[in-house]
């Protein structure tokens, strides 16, 4: 009985269109979205926490949509936009409404779930650029903050919406 070679996994091409760039990569059929960003793309802002969809750590926007990197193949998000943490900061390098808020409220703590914060917020300030305080804690309801520090978080989606009304009138 001789044992047999071990077989290369098979391999497919996928154009990503993330944060307004086209990337051109090869990865496996079975590839995550989340772990294309993070090691074929090289955007390692969106984190990976608990793998299921659970925790919100790896939330990005899709056609502005949020949703779970870590439960999308690469392959099934060709021709959409895809919208990165790092997306998020304007051309000129300033920081969005979202990640001016988290630094003014201490909305970052830890850090790990930010990313995922940020983009679902992004979205949802977008859709409610007045929320109020109950507004604000459904908006980040699906995210996990194992800091469980909460109140920074709130008062920065509160302080996001503000600024993007200010931006928006000026």
């Amino acid at each position: 009985m001789t044992m047999s070679e071990p077989t290369s996994e098979e391999t497919v091409p996928v154009r990503l269109h993330v944060n307004g760039v086209t990337h051109d990569i090869v990865v496996p059929p079975r590839r995550l979205l989340s772990d294309a960003l993070r090691h074929d793309i090289g955007l390692t802002g969106t984190h990976v926490g608990c793998e299921h969809g659970v925790c919100g750590a790896c939330t990005i926007l899709v056609d502005g949509a949020p949703s779970r990197a870590c439960l999308m193949f690469a392959v099934g998000a060709q021709d959409v936009e895809l919208t990165t943490v790092e997306g998020l900061t304007h051309e000129d390098g300033s920081l969005s409404p979202v990640q001016q808020a988290f630094k003014d409220c201490h909305g970052l703590q830890c850090g790990f779930c930010t990313p995922g914060f940020l983009t679902t917020i992004a979205a949802g300030i977008r859709d409610n650029p007045d929320p109020d305080r109950e507004d604000a804690r459904d908006m980040i309801a699906g995210n996990l903050c194992r800091c469980t520090g909460y109140q920074n978080i709130v008062a920065s989606v509160l302080r996001a919406a503000e600024i993007q009304r200010e931006e928006e009138a000026s």
